[in-house]
Formats: C-alpha cells, sequence, structure tokens
C-alpha cells in the first residue's frame, strides 16, 4: 500500500531537509502515546516513522518522488472515474424521476458502490518497494520499542514515587518521635 508522507507529515514535496526533520517532531509529539492516554496511536507513529526513514534519505526520497508523481496520476485517474460514475447515476436518476420509475442502483449490476481507496495503487520501483518495506519493518520496532520504554519508565516512576511516599512517611515518623522525646525531656 502507498502512503502519501507528504500529506502525513503535512509538508509541501519540495520541502527541505530540515523542514522534513521538523514535520517529523511535530507529528510525532502530536502522535505521542503521551499525548494521547487511551487511543492506540502504534499505527501513526509507525507511519511517521517510516515516512522520515524514507524521506531523510536523499537516494530514497528520489525515487520516492518518482513514485509519487505516478501514485497522484493514478488518483487523477480514479478520481476522474469516479466523477464520472456520479455523473452517470445523477444522469440515470433524473431520468428515471421523469418517467416516475421507483428505481433501486443498488440493484443495478453494474453498481461498484462510493468507495474508493487508493490502496490497489502497487509500487511501481521495485528497489523503492523493498526501501518501504524495510522503512515499515524499522518503523515497527521503533514504535514498539518506544511503547515498551513508555511502560518501562511508567513503572520505574511508580516505583520512585512509591520509594518518595515511603521515604516522606519515614522521615515524619523519626521526626515526630524526637519531638515527642524533646517534649517530654522538656516537661520533667
Amino acid at each position: 500500500m502507498f502512503i502519501d508522507y507528504y500529506s502525513l507529515l503535512n509538508i509541501a514535496p519540495n520541502a527541505s531537509q530540515i523542514e522534513i526533520k521538523a514535520a517529523f517532531k511535530k507529528q510525532a509529539l502530536k502522535w505521542h502515546p503521551d499525548k494521547n492516554p487511551g487511543i492506540d496511536t502504534t499505527e501513526m507513529m509507525q507511519n511517521i516513522n517510516e515516512a522520515y526513514l524514507i524521506l531523510k534519505d536523499q537516494e530514497a526520497k528520489k525515487l520516492y518522488d518518482a513514485e509519487y508523481l505516478r501514485f497522484n496520476k493514478f488518483k487523477k485517474e480514479q478520481e476522474k472515474s469516479r466523477q464520472s460514475k456520479e455523473e452517470s447515476k445523477s444522469q440515470k436518476q433524473q431520468s428515471n424521476k421523469s418517467e416516475n420509475k421507483d428505481y433501486s442502483y443498488e440493484s443495478e449490476e453494474n453498481y461498484q458502490g462510493e468507495q474508493h481507496e487508493y490502496s490497489s495503487y502497487n509500487v511501481v520501483d521495485e528497489t523503492l518497494k523493498k526501501w518501504m518495506n524495510n522503512a515499515r519493518t524499522q518503523a515497527i520496532n521503533l514504535a514498539q520499542q518506544t511503547i515498551e520504554d513508555f511502560r518501562g519508565m511508567s513503572i520505574e516512576s511508580g516505583k520512585a514515587i512509591g520509594d518518595a511516599v515511603l521515604s516522606g512517611i519515614v522521615k515524619y515518623v523519626v521526626f515526630g518521635v524526637l519531638m515527642l522525646i524533646l517534649f517530654k525531656a522538656c516537661n520533667n
């Protein structure tokens, strides 16, 4: 499946390496698990990391840009096809209304529905396809490591808080005992 890395990072295809890095950081912070409690952001983080791995490499970006042009041409053709089907459907509806027919397009044999997914686009460049698969694998591993690190930090911070509370209680008790001894010594 082809992913539009530029729209994912919210940048233009002619973005500089500095802009790409800044956009990556912005999206990574936006979709980080810390910022989205209760929401599974794993897939989004994987896509953001994958985009950055491809776009930060000059050679991979060059191959991606060529594929991006082919992808946009494919999208335009799909959109034209969809619009043509909509126009045809609209004309049939108008024709049927004028003839007072009760006609359901869902029962028409050739009606394909309104869903148009671009996931049917196949990457042409085999080298880029391999690089994108490698970037996907690295991104998945990185996202999993980030989640594990986040869990580990949560556990460690919980332990640190527990230790601090326990230490505070012990100090309070020791201080209380010393004050009690001092108070009794002053009264005698």
